[in-house]
């Protein structure tokens, strides 16, 4: 090859490895200070669209949980008071049952017929109190639990609504019952009967339901666990790989620059064959 002061062959493959080396630095520095070995569409675009497509159904699924939460929670109120009719309807039997002795007197069967009245309003009270986020689903035309079951909407967890309230399918007491006498005092044991039965199965029913929220929505957590794991996998950066690469770029980098260094001082040797 000819000596030339034109041309600095040797400067030119030091500048483009040097260069080189710079643009491998930057992207090792970005992936430390990102910690993402793929943090936008330029470093892989088809890693990055199948990374951004599992956010996607991972923030769907933040929405899902909510409304298991939501959902249980509001069964879960609606469990709180039925156990609550479930107890007024046994202190309600105990009365009647009192009641319903024919050697009673008259101002004992006015306090036990008392005592029953305000039982029963205050399981009314109870039915009508049982609201979270604005739901009741024991009240007269409850509301029925339908809670997001996965990240598209297209499935769901339905908990029916068990109405409770006085003179209904489960409570059978009328809202103005009463054992004012003995003839009502004997027919009200078999209405507080069936309808203890029936607040039971109702129980049973929003208690399987709530457990089904609970179960489901353990699922939809460790389903988003795996989700952000393998999103994890595909873009985050090893750090300590990155950081070995790091010092051996750096060291890359200053060797680039000697390089650079001496064969931009071979023109000026050429001097020394004109003296």
């Amino acid at each position: 090859m000819a000596n030339s002061v034109n041309t600095n062959v040797g400067a030119m493959v030091a500048l483009q490895n040097l260069n080189m080396t710079n643009r491998e630095l930057d992207t090792t520095q970005t992936r430390i200070n990102t910690g993402k070995r793929i943090s936008n569409a330029k470093d892989n675009g088809a890693i990055w669209a199948i990374a951004q497509n599992q956010r996607a159904t991972s923030r769907a699924l933040d929405a899902v949980r909510e409304s298991l939460q939501r959902g249980q929670s509001t069964v879960d109120v609606a469990i709180s008071a039925g156990e609550t009719v479930s107890d007024l309807l046994l202190q309600m039997k105990e009365k009647t049952l009192a009641a319903a002795d024919a050697s009673l007197d008259s101002n004992s069967r006015t306090a036990l017929n008392e005592d029953f009245k305000a039982l029963r309003d205050q399981l009314a009270k109870a039915v009508n109190n049982a609201d979270f986020n604005g739901i009741n689903m024991v009240k007269a035309g409850g509301t029925t639990i339908a809670a997001l079951a996965n990240s598209d909407a297209t499935s769901k967890i339905t908990v029916a609504a068990q109405s409770l309230a006085l003179g209904g399918a489960n409570v059978t007491i009328a809202a103005t019952g009463s054992i004012g006498t003995i003839t009502l005092a004997t027919t009200m044991i078999a209405t507080v009967n069936a309808s203890i039965t029936n607040v039971s199965t109702a129980l049973s029913k929003l208690g399987t339901g709530s457990k089904s929220l609970g179960s489901h929505m353990e699922f939809i957590n460790k389903l988003q666990d795996s989700i952000d794991a393998g999103i994890g996998n595909l873009v985050d950066a090893d750090l300590a790989k990155e950081s070995a690469k790091l010092q051996a770029l750096q060291t890359k980098q200053q060797l680039g620059v000697q390089a650079l260094s001496i064969a931009n001082q071979s023109t000026s040797i050429l001097l020394g064959l004109f003296r």
